[in-house]
């Protein structure tokens, strides 16, 4: 996690079914900078980055840093999702004195409509609640994104707040499962 000492992180890889999540690597520099300059993943978070500003920001390992896995299906990296926490005067925040981890995803079109964002995003929960028993996860996104408030529907997460941010309305759910055996 992004807070130091507070949980071990990814030691090792998570493999799904058909994904694997791993820390960013050199070779995920050219997808990291498609994801962060398509218009069609840009839509709801703020719009794409210019290629040449990214192409010339960009690490040459992108990414990295704690609460940030790749998903990559065949040793390809198809997106990313990551666990940040959230300072506690943030819109859309539970409490006043609560400072929630956060979930976020983003995947490259092509990588639309396969369910990978589903498993991506279950595993990376099922880590946290092995690392984090009983602490809640929020999400927040537009109310317009159709296809973020299925997968927030499908994962769990449960309403608890719509507020205006950015211009627009937005949705924030929680999820908290506890006890849950490690994932493996």
């Amino acid at each position: 996690m992004t807070e130091p000492g507070s949980t071990t992180w990814l030691s090792s890889p998570i493999r799904t079914a058909r994904l694997v999540l791993r820390t960013p690597e050199a070779r995920d520099r050219a997808a990291s900078i498609e994801l962060f300059a398509s218009p069609e993943v840009g839509v709801y978070v703020g719009g794409p980055r210019p290629r040449e500003e990214l192409e010339r920001a960009m690490p040459d390992i992108p990414l990295r840093r704690p609460g940030l896995f790749v998903a990559a299906l065949d040793g390809e990296m198809i997106g990313m999702v990551t666990l940040d926490r959230r300072a506690s005067e943030q819109p859309g925040c539970v409490g006043p004195d609560v400072g929630e981890t956060e979930l976020g995803y983003m995947f490259l079109p092509e990588a639309w409509g396969r369910g990978y964002a589903t498993e991506a995003c279950a595993a990376v929960l099922d880590w946290f609640a092995y690392e984090r028993p009983g602490e809640p996860v929020a999400l927040r996104t537009q109310t317009a994104n159709n296809r973020a408030m299925r997968l927030a529907d499908r994962l769990g997460f449960v309403e608890v707040r719509r507020f205006e941010e950015w211009g627009a309305a937005q949705w924030m759910g929680l999820w908290s499962r506890s006890g849950r055996p490690r994932p493996a």
